[in-house]
């Protein structure tokens, strides 16, 4: 295999992506992989460029020489994009999906497109293309008999699953980065994120979390400029929150949808809205028997779901109910290491015994952190075990998993205080220690740390690189530079980002009203978790492939939930406050009675609010009718031209096809109608798409 040297490739070959195999992997499946690679599309090949990486400088023996980058001709990335479906900006403004026929009518697309593609989006076309590279006559990769192929298996990901592919990523672009970097988060500044840039550089997922994290982040400012007068002028006054609980109520609800409307938009804007999902491919570590699949007719391993139920009722659910009851077992000695420090600063209450109040809090919410923990990496083996075939059902039984435990093991103790001691100078301080030591924990463990051991970890290289070079080389060559991002830390997506902030809405959504300043520690949080999450996302991780979201998936249910549990704790919090039990001091049934009756109705507004702000802004929801529209003109027009250009059709035929064609029109406009009139059914998108 031909090396890449120090300084130097081929000419018209940009390295995106870099392909790492073990260090003993046989000559002949590397040879076997890179002909697949490298071979025509017609003949089964992914027809992408690949060159084997040379020793760096001072290379030692432990470096592993199988690393391979791999790029692609600009034609073939431009047919890639069309293969992918992505969406681009045409001359007219409108976003539609790429084709190679029609490039010259999409904005900035000049000369042979070198500029129009970004790297990101080349970096994802070159994975999709790896990841669809298929078993064809093969039943076994050369040199390994026991890793079996099937036709139509991905290699890539039979190779990831088996441990003979150790990594795959995509490389950093330097001089973007570095602009990047600066615009992001070397210098503090308070106004908005580039969100467009980050689209850029790290795709849409990336893009939404860091949008919503500003968007969450702003949406606090309202609560905590209310919440610091407050707790100010309130501080003595524990049960006087039933107005801050009433304005919990509605922010919850109104924020959430606000937010699906500013997603859908910078949504459309990215060319991700009316994006069709492709067809998603079995993970890499789903196993089974070699089995037919119905819907793409290829052979491929066959897992019973009957199976797979089986696990999930008989182990995974009872270990789950394990642990919760772990947790509530924890809890309970909380109380009672709560319950002795109080009485230690009964009997003597000194300066230190008033210090030893905070104690078990504290040591809490430590113990609180490390079960999240365990129970996160218990709860991926689990998932794991389960065998499920895709990857999107595997995300989101493991993010039902971690969310029952962490909302039980966060937010029990709270509700235990709030509803069964009801003592809301006890909730006041549990909430405020959870807050501030959770967020400490949080952010040691997402950003100091991780940047500690990179950097250690990095400057034995960075110095053995600079003593061999001269001092007029600033820059690091390309070989180490690969190298250096091999040794990085892969990063693992953004559930825990989003988990964190699920927790912290949960706080402020749940209980604020009890500790108002519960909204400006989150805030504090937010505005340092952008910077750290930037600086990580930059200079501790490696680049993570893009990820064409168009929203925020799973997360945005999540949050909706908690809007829902956040209206019925609010009200209950109300209920058992001192001024409305004033009320019903002769009977307590009629106090549940009413606060249940009162709570269903705010739960009956809260679900008409939802329904009557539309999740697509109106001007959005009017292009991709014109879009729609247009596809129904253009298909009629191909239908006209083609019975012009067969006239030997019979004739009984062109009448059916017109009226095919027409009924289609009549649909869409009926569809439109009840939309517009009706309000049925509420729009998520393009109704439908010829």
């Amino acid at each position: 295999h031909r090396g890449i040297s120090l300084d130097y490739c081929d000419p018209g070959f940009t390295p995106l992506v870099v392909l790492e195999l073990t260090s003993e992997t046989k000559e002949e499946a590397i040879g076997w992989l890179l002909r697949r690679i490298r071979d025509l599309q017609q003949n089964g090949g992914a027809e992408l460029l690949v060159e084997q990486l040379g020793p760096g400088v001072g290379a030692q023996e432990k470096e592993n020489p199988n690393m391979f980058l791999v790029g692609a001709s600009q034609q073939r990335l431009l047919s890639g994009a069309e293969d992918v479906g992505l969406f681009k900006e045409c001359s007219d403004g409108s976003m539609r999906a790429f084709t190679c026929t029609n490039k010259h009518k999409f904005k900035d697309f000049k000369g042979d497109g070198d500029s129009f593609l970004s790297m990101a989006e080349c970096q994802y076309i070159i994975k999709h293309e790896l990841d669809t590279l298929r078993a064809r006559d093969e039943t076994h990769v050369p040199g390994y008999t026991e890793v079996k192929l099937y036709p139509g298996k991905s290699i890539i990901r039979r190779l990831q699953s088996k441990g003979i592919l150790i990594q795959l990523f995509p490389l950093h672009e330097k001089e973007e980065l570095k602009r990047l970097s600066f615009s992001w988060y070397k210098k503090v500044k308070l106004s908005f994120q580039p969100l467009d840039d980050i689209r850029h550089y790290y795709g849409e997922g990336q893009a939404f979390y860091f949008g919503f994290l500003e968007y969450f982040t702003f949406a606090l400012v309202p609560m905590a400029l209310i919440g610091v007068p407050y707790y100010l002028f309130d501080w003595e006054g524990y049960d006087k929150y039933v107005v801050f609980a009433m304005f919990n109520l509605i922010w919850c609800t109104v924020i959430l949808e606000l937010w699906k409307r500013y997603s859908a938009s910078l949504a459309y804007h990215w060319g991700t809205l009316s994006r069709k999902k492709a067809f998603e491919e079995p993970r890499p570590g789903f196993h089974g028997v070699l089995g037919f699949n119905p819907v793409t007719g290829r052979e491929e391993p066959i897992y019973p779901n009957a199976k797979r139920q089986l696990r999930i009722y008989l182990v995974s659910v009872p270990f789950v109910l394990l642990c919760l009851y772990l947790s509530l077992y924890v809890m309970m000695i909380y109380f009672q290491m709560e319950a002795w420090a109080l009485s230690v600063h009964d009997d003597e209450p000194t300066f230190w015994a008033g210090i030893l109040i905070f104690i078990p809090s504290i040591i809490y919410a430590v113990v609180i952190e490390i079960m999240n923990l365990i129970y996160r990496y218990a709860a991926e083996f689990l998932t794991e075990w389960e065998n499920h075939r895709l990857e999107s059902s595997y995300q989101n039984h493991l993010v039902l998993k971690v969310l029952v435990f962490n909302f039980f093991n966060c937010f029990a103790s709270l509700f235990y205080i709030a509803f069964v001691m009801q003592d809301m100078v006890l909730l006041r301080q549990s909430l405020a220690t959870l807050l501030i030591t959770s967020q400490i924990l949080n952010q040691f463990m997402e950003a100091c740390l991780p940047y500690w051991l990179q950097r250690r970890r990095n400057k034995k290289m960075i110095n053995r690189v600079r003593k061999r070079r001269t001092l007029e080389d600033k820059e690091l060559p390309l070989v180490e530079q690969v190298r250096l991002e091999a040794d990085m830390s892969m990063y693992l997506g953004t559930f825990d980002d989003y988990l964190e902030q699920f927790l912290l809405f949960g706080y402020v959504s749940l209980f604020s009203c009890v500790y108002p300043l519960a909204a400006v520690l989150v805030v504090l949080n937010n505005f340092t978790e952008v910077y750290s999450d930037a600086f990580k996302m930059c200079r501790v991780f490696k680049r993570p492939f893009s990820d064409p979201a168009a929203n925020i998936g799973v997360w945005q249910l999540a949050f909706e939930a908690m809007s829902v549990i956040a209206v019925v704790t609010n009200f209950a919090l109300i209920g058992i406050s001192p001024q409305v039990k004033a009320y019903f001091s002769d009977s307590e049934t009629q106090l549940i009675l009413w606060t249940v009756a009162i709570e269903h109705v705010l739960l009956a507004f809260k679900f008409l609010l939802a329904f009557l702000i539309p999740d697509i802004p109106k001007h959005i929801q009017i292009r991709l009718s014109r879009l729609e529209f247009e596809s129904l003109e253009a298909l009629k027009k191909k239908v006209e031209q083609g019975q012009r250009g067969h006239p030997d059709c019979s004739a009984a035929t062109q009448p059916h096809t017109k009226q095919a064609v027409n009924l289609c029109v009549l649909t869409y406009l009926l569809h439109q109608l009840l939309q517009q009139f009706c309000c049925w059914p509420r729009p998520h998108g393009p109704a439908f798409t010829i």
